[in-house]
């Protein structure tokens, strides 16, 4: 029977009470400028006032969720990203059992430094999985001269997000006996023995599940389902989320029949995650992350189609 617990407090602070060896795989999406979560950086988000957090315009009638500006981050801020992660990976690796995997939601314009940090810890860098979907990411036009320059945009409308695998390297000669004798060093397949793939169609994350757990990164739970089953080959052990925000990863755990340990330090996120893993892991009871699509998601399979005809048309703009 799965289960899961909880822990106030930092991180780092937290990690460090864990018995060594007693975690099966990570799975989290981080803190990215690494201000972004800072005490000053969430109140300024709080209370709508922007400060690393774009709020972005209405468009189409619709009201968008708050995205941290990271290109705005210093060459110095971007060196501190390497050295938080490789301070957490190096954090995490004694807890981990040989051969466990670590997944970390990325960012396009930061994966290198998390990446840098990671494998300069001793970890392997196994390979980056893309989640797919209609972002409003990137894609702006010159600041203050957009009449001026109506054809040029900064950078490219952003259609994935990646999340870069890691592993532990096992302790014994081969990943068989890596797999005997600590239950990891690979990945659990999908339904009918099917391999993972790199790129996985995704969406936006329903309105259903952010009324559950009000997050401004809240990920889905058709692709957390999916990510989490994958972690552990075995189907079955501990999964971690360091950084557990609302509880999505622990609640995609529950829903699977997984193990799990989540660790945040903002009060206020904590309590959201107490009421919503349950509520969140309740959704969609058939799917259970073993194929890339159900019909149990309802309304949700639907928007995945309408996501997917998103990234190939192209959007429209109003030239005000």
């Amino acid at each position: 029977m799965s289960k899961f617990r909880t822990i106030l407090g930092d991180c780092f602070e937290e990690v460090a009470k864990l018995p060594d060896n007693s975690i099966d795989a990570v799975c989290t999406d981080p803190p990215y400028g690494i201000v972004e979560f800072s005490e000053s950086e969430v109140a300024k988000l709080r209370s709508g006032k922007g400060g690393i957090w774009r709020l972005p315009p209405k468009f189409d009638g619709k009201e968008r969720r708050p995205l941290p500006r990271f290109s705005i981050l210093s060459n110095e801020q971007k060196s501190d990203i390497e050295k938080f992660f490789a301070r957490l990976a190096s954090a995490i690796e004694p807890k981990l059992k040989p051969g466990g995997h670590m997944l970390i939601a990325g960012n396009p314009v930061l994966q290198v430094n998390v990446q840098a940090g990671v494998v300069a810890s001793g970890w392997e860098n196994r390979a980056t999985i893309l989640r797919l979907y209609h972002g409003f990411r990137g894609g702006d036009r010159p600041k203050n001269a957009e009449l001026e320059f109506p054809e040029v945009c900064v950078t490219p409308r952003g259609n994935y997000e990646p999340w870069m695998l890691f592993r532990k390297p096992i302790s014994e000669k081969t990943v068989a006996a890596n797999l005997r004798r600590w239950g990891t060093g690979g990945l659990r397949m999908l339904f009918g023995g099917r391999p993972l793939p790199d790129v996985v169609p995704s969406f936006k994350t329903p309105a259903r599940e952010k009324e559950i757990a009000d997050h401004p990164s809240l990920k889905p739970q058709h692709l957390l389902r999916i990510l989490v089953r994958t972690l552990l080959p075995t189907g079955s052990g501990v999964v971690l989320d360091p950084f557990m925000g609302s509880g999505s990863t622990l609640a995609a755990c529950l829903a699977v029949g997984y193990e799990s340990i989540g660790i945040e330090r903002d009060s206020e996120y904590f309590a959201v995650a107490e009421s919503s893993i349950q509520k969140l892991a309740s959704l969609y009871p058939q799917f259970v992350g073993d194929t890339l699509e159900s019909d149990d998601l309802n309304g949700s399979a639907t928007e995945l189609h309408a996501q997917l005809r998103l990234l190939e048309t192209p959007a429209k703009y109003s030239r005000r």
